[in-house]
């Protein structure tokens, strides 16, 4: 009978540990289809209204077509730079403005606190690796 106590409680408060860690989600945006981006910008407000602000880890990370949402002119900035304000991270692809640059002869302007990683796809795959799950809408 002592072990089966002693068993309910280990698992319960390991559920309640469980419950207690904060969960970690990264979003993949590489289209410039401004239906998926939207759709990105509601998962990332939808997991923090779920597990409430302060309880979850919301990366966006933007690469290739996909920067688009990211920068100045995008008629998303405005939620960006709100979401933003609201602990959620928007990571820009290096490699993808610089290609941009070649292209245009300028970097794409960002929306003011985005963070800029040297290849979006190795950001996605280190945060997989620190137990972030992975969404692409």
């Amino acid at each position: 009978m002592k072990k089966i106590l002693f068993s309910i409680t280990t698992l319960i408060l390991l559920t309640l540990n469980a419950q207690a860690i904060n969960q970690k989600y990264v979003i993949q945006i590489s289209t410039d289809d401004i239906r998926t981006q939207k759709i990105v910008l509601n998962n990332a407000i939808n997991l923090q209204k779920y597990y409430g602000i302060d309880n979850v880890d919301v990366e966006i990370v933007a690469y290739g077509p996909g920067l688009s949402i990211l920068t100045q002119s995008n008629k998303n900035s405005d939620r960006v730079e709100s979401m933003i304000m609201n602990n959620i991270t928007f990571s820009a692809c290096r490699n993808t403005m610089k290609a941009i640059k070649r292209k245009k002869g300028k970097f794409p302007t960002l929306v003011e606190g985005v963070n800029i990683v040297t290849s979006g796809v190795v950001r996605i795959g280190d945060l997989q690796q620190q137990d972030y799950s992975y969404i692409r809408p």
